[in-house]
């Protein structure tokens, strides 16, 4: 009996050791995927050859929903490009509802433009006017209208710029699970009107409960109503699971943009947990809590002006005949150590790259 005890409790002994030998290694390994894309951007991989800008050239923008900071940042990079080679920009926004997206692609339709981008839009839900569009022979490209990158060809779209949304995802939640000593309890925040959203939060799950950690709630709460929504659905979660609650991941830093006062008036300070980390976009405001450790520690941010010069570049290859890029943007792990890295006028990751350099030698044959 002592002996069968006694070789329990080693077997026991030796069990902890190597599960925590074990956890130790998944959390460096987390730590290892994470870091490699918290290092500032200055080099320029993309592309370096390409057609002249088209003259004259009238190019419609249809958006999501404005109140969106990552669609706001590319829809700025667009204009901001369109501006350097003479091109005529036409924004429409369509206010975060499905009637306003869908009035906003008729409208867009009836102004015949020589081109359409559209930031933010689910293709399956607009798929009439994108095949109106393509019937009219009128060259789309998108910004995260699925987790495609390049072409979407079976709803006309010549290429998506993105970055790798997969990527995005598996950076945020792998900061988590190690932010937590391998013992996330994780709220995810998502948003089932957009394909994108669901890939990027059930990425964000697998990883979480593959490395061990505990989903608390999948939280499936529109984006565009963020600002009625999360102030009393905070309050509800905090209610619900209390300390159990380490960290929140969500799709877009807007869900956060909300959560402050909720949290402050449970008495949780700004740099406490719930810790607030988003995969993407990395909008000005998200920035603005990472500096200040309040209620935001991370974002998986992606270089939104940059995306917007590239739509214009891969718009300007379509009118011209020629194939997209094939160029994918980096991402970049913002945190507080970091946040002053690559930091744009707008507050945003705007990589010191060269990146406008090398698009208006392309643009202007030089």
């Amino acid at each position: 009996m002592n002996t069968l005890l006694k070789t329990s409790t080693l077997a026991t002994a030796m069990l902890v050791a190597t599960t925590g030998i074990a956890q130790a290694d998944a959390m460096s390994d987390a730590m290892e995927f994470v870091n490699k894309y918290a290092v500032k951007v200055d080099t320029w991989d993309g592309p370096t050859t390409g057609p002249k800008a088209l003259a004259d050239q009238t190019i419609v923008v249809l958006t999501a929903d404005l109140k969106n900071g990552g669609i706001l940042g590319a829809t700025n990079g667009v204009e901001e490009a369109a501006e350097q080679i003479g091109w005529t920009v036409r924004v429409l926004d369509g206010a975060g509802s499905i009637s306003g997206r869908t009035s906003a692609m008729g409208q867009a339709l009836a102004l015949q433009p020589d081109g359409i981008i559209l930031n933010g839009f689910d293709p399956t839900e607009q798929e009439q006017g994108m095949a109106a569009a393509t019937e009219a022979g009128i060259p789309m490209v998108a910004w995260h209208v699925g987790s495609t990158i390049g072409p979407v060809d079976e709803v006309g779209i010549f290429a998506n710029v993105t970055t790798d949304p997969m990527l995005v995802s598996e950076a945020a939640a792998k900061w988590a699970f190690a932010d937590a000593g391998g013992e996330p309890g994780v709220v995810i925040f998502t948003d089932s009107t957009y394909q994108i959203a669901i890939d990027k939060a059930d990425r964000m799950k697998e990883i979480i409960e593959e490395s061990g950690g505990t989903i608390l709630e999948y939280v499936d709460t529109p984006i565009a109503e963020t600002s009625q929504r999360m102030p009393q659905l905070t309050t509800s979660l905090l209610q619900r699971y209390g300390a159990k609650w380490t960290h929140s991941l969500a799709i877009n830093d807007l869900y956060f943009d909300f959560m402050g006062p909720s949290l402050a008036a449970a008495g949780i300070k700004g740099d406490g947990a719930p810790i607030n980390v988003s995969a993407g976009d990395g909008s000005e405001s998200s920035y603005q809590r990472i500096r200040s450790k309040q209620y935001q520690k991370v974002t998986v941010a992606e270089p939104l002006n940059l995306q917007g010069w590239q739509l214009v570049d891969e718009m300007n290859r379509a009118l011209n005949g020629e194939e997209w890029s094939g160029y994918v943007s980096p991402l970049h792990v913002v945190t507080s150590d970091n946040v002053e890295f690559d930091g744009g006028p707008r507050n945003t990751f705007d990589p010191e790259n060269g990146y406008k350099e090398a698009y208006l030698k392309i643009w202007k044959g030089s």
